[in-house]
């Protein structure tokens, strides 16, 4: 776990733990209260609402009454549902294929949180970072203070590099307007893309999908999209119903639908067909070395591969695109099916709230909450500090100075930016040294990793935050 020590610079530093606390994932399971809530600072820890326990799996029925992510057996489903899940029998019948030869891994709609935790544990398990802060690379050699023993110079090569026309930040915004359709949609898009909530309603992957899309354009961010009803997704019915003035009660009803669908044009497809271009498949890729040694030689920290891009620019976890497109190759000319994301916030963020109960940041105009979304606020063993700070200052793109080992075997490694980065694609410095908003490597464990007191989102959540937010803005860390 790293420390966070204050260091002296010309511009904002951050800190991001690289280990992750499972005990930070524990929440009371209580996901059947009705809350009178009309404000998210009224709101009762989220988590639990949002029980971690609940597994990321498809409901069998889904009324008034009963939550969305009520488990029933899946042959109960198969013999009561009279829409075909067509997704779902794909899917079961891959698994069923490959359990034949070699075990697949647990995807993400059929993972608890806490085998996602556990799995997010291995995967760091490599990092050597032991603190760190994201800086801004200096412009020349004459900005650093040599008597700082922190203080650092880039080598030649990497001074010359220039990021501020890197093609991460465009890849995820898709402000190049990229050209979406509706043509040779499978079965089951149209069926995701026509489904309507009606009460005792029987409950299929499709009107998951549409309703984790509708909070989506809604700016309630279920985080990476995924095909399951888990506690990002819960968390963000709940968000969604505090933003309209609704009782929070993370079930669907009537009202609650009418909510969602009333600002989306009738006809907006949820999945739509994109056809890959050549600038796509040309992006530049490396596969993430482990070690901070490794990942500094690295010209960028850049996608791993062209479906970690699409996850990222189409809000979807891979493993869902994966199953979307499972004969396709990722090639120029190749249509793909993705998810067809919300429009831009257009709203001024003068104010945010991060809460590490509910594992929530909720956005405000002034006392209007515009906007929430899943994110990731310390953990227990380097929690937060608590109070009220101000943004001093918003950087894309950020370095990541990593410092690993301790005393006289303390290095210095200099991470260029990339989607990989340590904080993502967006640095937001505080008032308060060393803490700040920012993106993240990992989309599919926002709510499930821990970080060393700062506040980690999806990096295209976080874009969306930079691009509405102002300089001298609120940041309450509760």
């Amino acid at each position: 776990m790293m420390k966070i020590k204050p260091l002296i610079t010309a511009m904002s530093v951050a800190v991001l733990s690289a280990g992750i606390s499972v005990s930070a994932l524990a929440a009371p399971n209580d996901s059947t209260r009705t809350l009178p809530v009309r404000t998210a600072d009224k709101l009762p820890s989220i988590a639990k609402l949002a029980s971690l326990n609940v597994q990321e799996n498809r409901s069998s029925s889904i009324d008034g009454s009963v939550p969305v992510a009520t488990v029933k057996p899946k042959s109960e489903s198969a013999t009561n549902t009279k829409l075909t899940d067509r997704m779902g029998q794909l899917i079961d019948a891959k698994q069923a294929n490959q359990s034949k030869s070699t075990p697949e891994a647990v995807a993400a709609d059929n993972m608890s949180a806490a085998e996602l935790a556990r799995k997010d544990v291995q995967s760091d398990s490599t990092d050597d970072i032991s603190e760190g802060q994201a800086v801004a690379a200096p412009s020349d050699t004459s900005s650093i203070d040599s008597s700082d023993p922190l203080a650092f110079e880039l080598p030649e090569h990497e001074q010359r590099q220039d990021f501020s026309d890197d093609p991460t930040i465009k890849n995820i915004e898709d402000i190049d307007g990229k050209k979406h359709t509706t043509l040779n949609l499978s079965n089951y898009a149209k069926q995701v893309n026509g489904a309507i909530w009606s009460p005792n309603m029987k409950v299929n992957s499709a009107m998951t999908i549409k309703m984790q899309a509708l909070l989506d354009w809604n700016h309630a961010s279920p985080g990476a999209i995924d095909g399951g009803w888990g506690m990002n997704s819960k968390k963000a019915l709940i968000n969604f119903q505090n933003m309209r003035d609704l009782p929070a009660t993370g079930k669907m009803d009537q009202k609650t639908w009418d909510a969602l669908i009333k600002n989306i044009p009738a006809n907006k497809p949820v999945l739509v067909t994109y056809t890959l271009t050549d600038s796509d498949i040309k992006t530049n890729f490396a596969t993430t070395p482990s070690g901070s040694e490794a990942k500094s030689k690295m010209k960028g920290l850049y996608y791993q591969d062209i479906k970690e891009m699409l996850g990222e620019r189409f809000h979807m976890d891979v493993r869902y695109l994966d199953k979307l497109n499972k004969s396709k190759t990722y090639q120029a000319g190749e249509t793909i099916t993705v998810l067809n994301t919300r429009s831009p916030l257009k709203q001024r963020i003068n104010r945010v709230v991060a809460n590490k109960a509910d594992k929530t940041l909720y956005a405000y105009n002034d006392d209007k909450l515009v906007a929430t979304y899943p994110t990731t606020v310390g953990s227990d063993a380097t929690p937060s500090p608590r109070g009220t700070y101000k943004i001093i200052n918003k950087v894309k793109m950020p370095w990541y100075k990593a410092t690993v080992g301790e005393g006289d075997q303390k290095k210095i490694h200099m991470l260029p930016p990339g989607p990989n980065n340590p904080v993502g694609v967006v640095w937001m410095g505080l008032s308060k040294p060393s803490y700040g908003l920012h993106g993240s490597p990992k989309p599919e464990g926002i709510s499930r990793q821990a970080s060393a007191g700062c506040v980690r989102l999806t990096n295209w959540d976080v874009l969306e935050v930079y691009a509405n937010i102002e300089n001298g803005a609120t940041v309450e860390l509760k």
